[in-house]
């Protein structure tokens, strides 16, 4: 499938756009591949642009002061990424994003999708459905840290995405879950 074929079919699930929106829509993405590894975001990047995940995996994340990573986000495809915070306030990214696969996406900038809200009603109904969609994620997986041990947890993210375990490295799911790389092991083990 094509990455406007992709696109249309993503955002047609919430919002009804005619074909000649959705061709102005699509004008405003630009086309981008980057290669396993890539950084897209590095901290203290300024950032323009979130990236619709055409093809591959990308992971968001956290690096503390004693570099200990935090895993926030696995992004497949069909999913949004960036550093939001950033993105809407202007201040420099405190949050990375690279690449666990090799990778294609679609990017927006900040000031397209806001011109895009004001219009076309239709995209911004997409866009504050999706960030409803992304708010309810982040809450439950909040709530599933602060409620459920890391077995729990590891199986809640093996059924919700079983195919992750086929790409991403062992050691960032155990740092997405929370735990040592040990840890998961005897989890998947057991």
């Amino acid at each position: 499938m094509q990455p406007k074929e992709i696109l249309k079919e993503h955002v047609s699930k919430t919002a009804s756009l005619t074909d000649e929106q959705f061709d102005y829509f699509f004008s405003h993405f630009t086309y981008k591949t980057f290669k396993k590894g890539q950084t897209i975001i590095g901290e203290g990047d300024k950032v323009d642009c979130e990236y619709f995940v055409l093809s591959g995996y990308l992971k968001s994340f956290f690096i503390n002061d004693d570099m200990k990573m935090f895993i926030l986000q696995f992004a497949m495809p069909t999913w949004w990424a960036s550093d939001y915070n950033a993105l809407y306030s202007g201040e420099r990214a405190t949050i990375s994003l690279d690449c666990i696969t090799d990778a294609e996406v679609l990017c927006l900038t900040g000031q397209d999708r806001e011109k895009l809200c004001n219009e076309i009603h239709a995209s911004e109904h997409f866009f504050r459905w999706r960030t409803n969609k992304g708010y309810v994620a982040a809450q439950k997986r909040l709530l599933s840290f602060m409620n459920n041990n890391a077995r729990h947890r590891y199986e809640e993210l093996l059924a919700q995405y079983p195919t992750l375990y086929n790409v991403v490295p062992k050691q960032l799911i155990a740092s997405y879950l929370g735990v040592s790389r040990e840890t998961l092991s005897r989890l998947y083990h057991s």
